[in-house]
């Protein structure tokens, strides 16, 4: 079986089956190159088997001789060669796995040089100082993602030792951890595109940029994206840098312009549906880099796929459309339409992924995680983002970065992931534990809250109202007319929407009422215990209907009791928190004060086995040193979610006990059993996520229920190692 391929070889096989084999990046540049006729440098791949192969033991025996067969065919097309001092060709090594992975893993450009064909690359380019800008590029990149402090000077050493850290970033902590929360399987391994370099940095009729066929935030059906003149790629994803908008391109170079729009309005139409490219122009000539269908919004979904049915002359069915965005239906995203009309930003960015997100504010992707851990909702501050911030992004109810475009990583993963984003706020300054916005300072932990639709960021929480999007409504019909059944819920990160800055607890949705009418008082006790909430995290708390609450929430609000917070959370006035506080002590006194302490006491030993639960499900121990589980070993996980099991049997047998004593603490076990359901169903949420009616999440809760009954205090008890 070949290991190496031509990327413009035909290989005759389905898209998916030639995705599998060399990686969706190198079968884009496949389609672009044999079926579309678009400019491709040329290059070749070598296959996610062999990426495999060598994973497993080393690297494969004949993989030499196939690349240096495979680079000659690659010379003879250029008429320069691998190596030559005089007229060197350089190449880019990249990954490509079989599903998209954007910045995940690892890319080394301008290989080939060393000292020798710096100088050649000097005289044939006429530019010294640009051979030695992408030769400082080039060996600062293969130091960092190779690991060596001295580069070779060996070209053919450069490109077996890039490939294999390619082959090494597969198993990278970022890359497992993307994976786990796309749900991406872990044995597909990646492919190594190899390719001629194009120069987007040999002045200003030079430019390289990333676009989308249409807002992958709003499905707004615009060409967008970003593009630097005389820069290379990493310089426009990276979101270190300010880039300008495709009407820069219209301005400096219009032909490239218009040739560029025909390209892309024939890939949309080839893939029926948003693509991200990725392009170079390199002395006024058009390359095409990358195309892989586009990662959007839930909202920017659905108009996409209204929008391309009900276009006469575009090849996308309205039954294709609704089987597309099926998953979206069950739980419709929203967008904001009205928030408190006093409401001042403090400065305004790039509008990057629509929806609501108030918390607090982390600097650092691990503090992100740390407070996530905890139940606390967090917008995570930086300048820009990285693949190594995924971790502390999957678990972010927000992200701001002060620098940065629409296609930066920040704003890609958000979208992608369903997170509310707001990017380049260039009024952000970001510090060590602080922020600076508009001169004004916060700390971390301070509460700011941001709007993904508008790009405003606000002091404080902040909600407003939210509307379902109208194409929602559009395409229900149509499913109804087609008889499609839509999803039953959210699936991946990826397809999932945060909206109006609260958790996600639509998979909860059906759980069913305990039976008894809810009243005043029920909302008062449930708001001391949780703090702030939301109508509809109100209900799942309770296991009530969001609409037999909202009453009950308006007279608590007329009352005095409760106040409305950023226009969407209630909390307790001072008033409230007394009245909340009589209600624990007469509940105490109705079940016996004994019967109360007892009752934490006998929780503290299952609390301590939930937290060793939790950090076994979070952390695990590799060569004697604990290390983020990526979820990547299922038999791991499988134990843990054994022993969750085994501590939900004892904790139903204690709790059924007190149920006796005070009927509303059944409501826990009901929530429990839920989210345990849900986990041992395979949504990884439902273990300790705070974005969602997590295990741990209802399990801090009752905890904090238990500790008020008893008439303690959380902080005596952590003082004491009880909490």
């Amino acid at each position: 079986m070949a290991l190496v391929f031509d990327l413009d070889h035909d290989h005759g096989l389905p898209e998916q089956d030639l995705k599998n084999l060399i990686g969706g990046k190198a079968a884009g540049l496949n389609v672009m190159a044999t079926q579309l006729k678009l400019p491709v440098p040329p290059g070749f791949v070598i296959t996610t088997a062999t990426c495999n192969a060598y994973l497993a033991g080393g690297w494969p025996e004949g993989l030499d001789q196939e690349l240096r067969e495979h680079m000659a065919r690659t010379e003879a097309v250029v008429g320069r060669r691998f190596g030559d001092p005089k007229d060197p060709l350089l190449v880019s090594v990249r990954s490509g796995a079989p599903v998209s992975m954007p910045g995940m893993m690892d890319t080394i450009l301008n290989l080939g040089l060393n000292e020798a064909t710096t100088a050649g690359l000097a005289s044939v380019s006429g530019n010294p100082q640009f051979a030695l800008n992408c030769h400082e590029r080039f060996k600062k990149m293969f130091r960092e993602i190779v690991g060596v402090d001295v580069v070779s000077e060996d070209p053919w050493e450069q490109l077996r030792a890039a490939s294999e850290a390619v082959f090494r970033s597969w198993n990278g902590d970022r890359a497992r951890t993307y994976r786990r929360f796309e749900g991406i399987p872990n044995d597909l391994g990646t492919a190594v595109t190899v390719q001629t370099m194009v120069f987007g940095n040999r002045g200003n009729d030079s430019a390289t940029g990333v676009l989308f066929t249409r807002d992958a935030a709003t499905g707004t059906p615009d060409l967008y994206g970003d593009i630097m003149f005389n820069a290379q790629g990493e310089d426009v994803v990276a979101g270190t840098h300010v880039t300008e908008t495709l009407a820069a391109l219209d301005e400096q170079l219009p032909a490239i312009a218009a040739q560029l729009r025909g390209y892309a309005r024939d890939l949309e139409r080839h893939y029926t549906d948003l693509c991200d490219i990725e392009f170079t122009i390199e002395q006024g000539k058009l390359w095409m880099l990358q195309v892989r269908v586009g990662k959007r919004t839930p909202q920017a979904a659905l108009r996409i796929a209204v929008d391309m049915a009900e276009a006469v002359d575009f090849p996308l069915s309205r039954e294709e459309a609704v089987k597309r965005v099926a998953r979206h239906l069950s739980n419709p995203p929203k967008v904001s339409v009205r928030r408190p009309d006093d409401l001042t930003a403090l400065t305004i960015g790039l509008a990057a992924s629509p929806g609501v997100a108030s918390g607090e504010i982390a600097t650092s992707a691990d503090a992100a995680a740390t407070a996530a851990d905890a139940g606390r909702r967090v917008i995570l501050v930086r300048a820009e983002t990285s693949p190594d911030d995924v971790h502390g992004m999957a678990r972010a109810a927000g992200l701001l970065t002060s620098k940065g475009g629409f296609v930066s990583h920040a704003a890609v993963i958000a979208r992608g992931w369903g997170i509310p984003a707001v990017v380049g706020a260039s009024a952000v300054e970001v510090g060590d534990g602080t922020i600076v916005i508009s001169g004004r300072r916060f700390s971390a932990g301070e509460t700011i809250s941001i709007d993904g639709s508008t790009g405003e960021v606000f002091a404080g929480e902040v909600c407003g109202n939210a509307e379902i999007v109208p194409e929602a409504a559009k395409l229900l019909s149509w499913a109804g007319e087609l008889g499609i059944g839509i999803g039953d819920g959210p699936g991946p990160v990826a397809d999932r929407v945060a909206t109006d800055g609260v958790a996600d607890g639509s998979a909860l949705a059906d759980v069913e009422p305990s039976g008894a009418e809810k009243s005043q008082d029920d909302v008062v006790r449930s708001l001391l215990v949780r703090g702030p909430s939301t109508l509809e995290s109100l209900a799942l708390s309770l296991l009530a209907d969001p609409a037999s609450l909202r009453p009950l929430l308006d007279g608590a609000v007329a009352g005095g009791m409760v106040e409305i917070s950023g226009g969407c959370n209630f909390r307790l006035t001072a008033d409230g928190k007394l009245q909340a506080g009589e209600l624990m002590v007469a509940d105490r006194e109705r079940w016996g004060v004994d019967n109360a302490g007892a009752a934490l006491d006998g929780f503290v030993p299952l609390d301590h086995r939930m937290k060793d639960t939790v950090t076994a499900w979070q952390m695990k121990e590799v060569d004697s040193q604990s290390v983020l589980n990526d979820h990547g070993d299922p038999d791991y996980d499988a134990g843990v979610l054994a022993r969750l099991g085994s501590l939900h049997d004892d904790m139903v047998i204690w709790l059924t006990g007190l149920s006796a004593g005070l009927g509303r603490l059944d409501a826990y076990r009901v929530r429990l059993e839920r989210a345990l359901a849900l986990a041992r169903g395979g949504d990884q949420r439902y273990v300790a996520s705070p974005r969602v009616e997590s295990y741990h999440s209802v399990w801090f809760e009752l905890h904090e229920d238990l500790i008020r009954l008893s008439g303690r205090k959380r902080a005596d008890e952590m003082a004491a190692g009880r909490a």
